[in-house]
């Protein structure tokens, strides 16, 4: 199964509303994908907590090997 770019920043949108969120489809075969989330809410946090927060965000999509989404390369910061 894949899932569509606006799929993962939709999910990710709803819990970073404000966010600053890019997505891109590095393989074009919908699974492999790069996301960069400037948030708030990361103020203070590791990148090990953030990367954790976006995950959870996604709601269990990249679960598993028969997850919708099979690899996302992860940038994460809070806004300067």
């Amino acid at each position: 199964m894949a899932i569509e770019a606006g799929k993962i920043e939709a999910l990710i949108r709803a819990a970073f509303p404000t966010a600053e969120i890019r997505v891109d489809d590095l393989a074009g075969d919908g699974k492999h994908y790069a996301a960069s989330v400037v948030a708030e809410e990361f103020k203070g946090l590791n990148r090990v907590k953030q990367h954790q927060l976006v995950y959870k965000a996604l709601k269990g999509k990249m679960d598993g090997p028969s997850g919708e989404l099979h690899a996302l390369a992860l940038t994460t910061k809070a806004p300067e």
